[in-house]
């Protein structure tokens, strides 16, 4: 399955705790999607969030997050994993 890496910009006051708390939303609203939310980066100082998620396509990991919260990401890519 591919792997897609998301973008989110932060509204102000928002935290790495509120971001983790929204993974967890991902995570339980995953399984009915074929959709597997692997982790994620916030940098709080320049107002934004990474999503790594193995997917069949980028509408699926969008429509995760749709339910499970409503932080629907600014831009969602497909990606390769390097080492």
């Amino acid at each position: 399955m591919p792997l897609y890496m998301d973008i989110h910009t932060l509204h102000s006051g928002v935290t790495i705790h509120d971001i983790g708390q929204a993974h967890a939303a991902d995570r339980q609203a995953q399984g009915g999607y074929d959709v597997r939310y692997l982790r994620y980066w916030v940098s709080e100082a320049n107002g934004k969030v990474f999503c790594l998620v193995d997917a069949p396509s980028a509408e699926a990991a969008s429509t995760v997050h749709r339910h499970a919260h409503g932080l629907v990401a600014d831009g969602v890519f497909e990606v390769q994993e390097g080492l």
